[in-house]
């Protein structure tokens, strides 16, 4: 059964953009907690260099995601594997760019901590992580409506909430990457670019 985000046909365009000039122009992909399908479908399809991975940890959204392929998908989409980041062994191989849309603040934080280890493991030198969602700044919200969300996902599961914009990028220096400029986006949302460093000579 195809599932229909309406924010994701709302911001697949703006991060559109932003992939397009972030991704290398051939590679692997692995999209994690790709929720719908509906993301996996447009940007494989507006990037048809790329292998693209779709993946969740949640049944519905695998079934979601397989009904959406079903439906007409581009031939550089692949069935979508059952992944959660804590995973010891995620079985991907090596990637060449990883990308995880909403997914950090609806997860507790030892999900972002998994996301970047297991990115660092199959990541090429220079490989991307990119993600996208709301980030507090400086420890405070950039927006009204993100406080409110943060309220209302807390009240859900205490674990889970909006993110320091720099307590994620310190994670990520940790794990071995660098950031890029972070990238203000509609509805108050950031695209956040990771890039493994080089290993340096001992």
């Amino acid at each position: 059964m195809r599932q229909h985000s309406p924010s994701a046909e709302r911001n697949r365009e703006p991060i559109l953009a932003v992939l397009r000039t972030v991704l290398p122009a051939t590679g692997r992909v692995l999209e994690i907690a790709s929720g719908t399908g509906q993301h996996a479908m447009y940007f494989a399809g507006a990037m048809p260099g790329l292998d693209w991975q779709p993946t969740d940890a949640d049944a519905q959204a695998r079934e979601s995601i397989a009904a959406w392929i079903a439906h007409g998908a581009p031939p550089n989409v692949r069935a979508p594997l059952a992944l959660d980041v804590h995973q010891a062994d995620w079985g991907v191989g090596v990637l060449d760019a990883v990308v995880c849309i909403n997914m950090i603040h609806i997860a507790p934080w030892s999900a972002a901590q998994a996301l970047f280890a297991g990115a660092s493991r199959h990541l090429v030198q220079g490989g991307v992580l990119y993600l996208y969602g709301p980030y507090k700044r400086g420890g405070a919200h950039t927006a009204p409506s993100n406080e409110a969300f943060d309220r209302q996902l807390q009240s859900r599961n205490p674990a889970w909430g909006v993110r320091d914009m720099e307590a994620v990028v310190a994670l990520a220096a940790s794990e071995g990457f660098t950031c890029d400029e972070p990238v203000a986006m509609p509805a108050n949302n950031f695209s956040l670019v990771f890039r493994k460093r080089e290993a340096q000579a001992h």
